[in-house]
């Protein structure tokens, strides 16, 4: 790589750690919550994170628990919280969570299953109750394709019948999209019904190949690429917000072809009015997870478990604990994430590296860049890789 190469690729670096790093400080608060409320669900979609089961699981926090956990979340002051699951509509107290969190100040969206649970009258109730956002998964822009990752036939149907009645109520909707080798070019078809729905974001997921996911194939880095590269030029284009999910790599190509390190023209600027910040969200860094049973992880993607909600404080593991001050430190990344330009606002996904290597410090495998100089452990420097056009 040319000498100037490596200098600009520097200097976008600096401007971009310099100008956005200081504007979020994520050693004291995460930007989103993820709360596993249950995990369970009516569907066995092949790449679930969570392998969620039919039943609930007795041991699942109790609304009263429940209410003790969102109070501890209010000194973290007002982050979004996401009531996820599993299905999170299989809580009978659901609603009564959603309330006594919004009440308390907290930005509350919900990601129900599409079964026959999210009536009008329950998106409805979930509105009233301070929802300010549903987020539904459409993996497909047909039914066969998405039905076959769900294992329900007729969730794609029941998927856009939702979507569309949050439209009509005027809840704000976001879709979500697992990118596996299965729907890989089908994406481009996906565009139009994120339009029509009216989504106001979509979320476009990059596969973490643990729980039930690790059935599925993963695109290879070239693809990773490509796909980030075209998901730029449609941010660009402001029809919808786009978020690259499980792919901080996206942040990378996005200062690469903005050249600038100016987060609208790199593509950076949300209109959904969450205030969302320009400095990346990584796991364990401005992202924290509950699961079901109140364990305390970096994200559901990286289920290392740093404490229990029942016996720790989330606020003081979130802060203290040595696991989320490292994930949040980019000196202990290794391989090419370590020697990365990129790293402070990249960092390569936690997760993925940790499924990969069982070492959550290593290389994200999905990641095709080689940066300038690096040496492999063989001691000199890899083969450069081709990046998809």
């Amino acid at each position: 790589m040319a000498g100037s190469d490596v200098r600009q690729r520097s200097h976008v670096e600096r401007r971009a750690r310099d100008t956005w790093l200081a504007q979020t400080d994520f050693d004291s608060a995460p930007f989103t919550i993820a709360w596993e409320v249950t995990r369970a669900c009516a569907f066995s979609c092949v790449h679930c994170r969570a392998d969620a089961q039919h039943r609930r699981n007795p041991g699942e926090l109790t609304t009263e628990e429940g209410f003790a956990l969102i109070d501890r979340f209010t000194e973290f002051g007002s982050p979004i919280l996401v009531f996820t699951g599993g299905d999170p509509m299989m809580r009978r107290d659901l609603f009564d969570l959603i309330e006594y969190a919004d009440s308390a100040g907290l930005r509350c969206s919900l990601t129900p299953t599409a079964t026959a649970l999210p009536t009008v009258a329950r998106l409805r109730r979930a509105q009233a109750a301070g929802v300010r956002r549903i987020a539904l998964s459409l993996d497909a822009p047909t039914p066969q394709v998405h039905d076959d990752f769900r294992k329900v036939n007729g969730s794609w149907e029941r998927t856009m019948a939702i979507l569309r009645n949050a439209q009509s109520i005027g809840l704000s909707t976001q879709i979500n999209t697992t990118v596996t080798a299965h729907n890989l070019e089908l994406l481009p078809e996906m565009v139009r019904f994120v339009k029509e729905v009216g989504a106001v974001q979509w979320s476009v997921f990059f596969l973490v190949p643990m729980g039930r996911g690790q059935e599925l194939s993963m695109i290879t880095p070239d693809q990773h690429e490509r796909i980030f590269e075209w998901l730029h030029d449609l941010a660009l284009a402001g029809d919808f917000d786009i978020k690259a999910t499980a792919a901080p790599m996206y942040r990378r190509v996005a200062l690469q072809r903005s050249g600038d390190g100016n987060a609208v023209g790199a593509g950076f600027a949300f209109r959904d009015g969450l205030a969302r910040p320009a400095q990346g969200v990584n796991d364990g860094r401005g992202f924290l997870f509950v699961s079901h049973l109140g364990e305390i992880m970096p994200s559901g993607f990286l289920p290392i478990s740093a404490g229990d909600v029942r016996t720790d404080d989330v606020v003081d593991v979130y802060r203290n604990h040595e696991l989320f001050q490292a994930l949040r430190d980019p000196n202990r990344l290794t391989g090419k994430c370590g020697a990365c330009e990129f790293r402070t606002v990249c960092g390569g996904q936690r997760g993925r590296a940790f499924a990969a290597t069982g070492d959550p410090f290593a290389s994200d495998p999905a990641c095709s860049y080689v940066p300038p100089g690096w040496v492999s452990d063989r001691g000199r420097p890899p083969r450069a890789t081709t990046t998809a056009r």
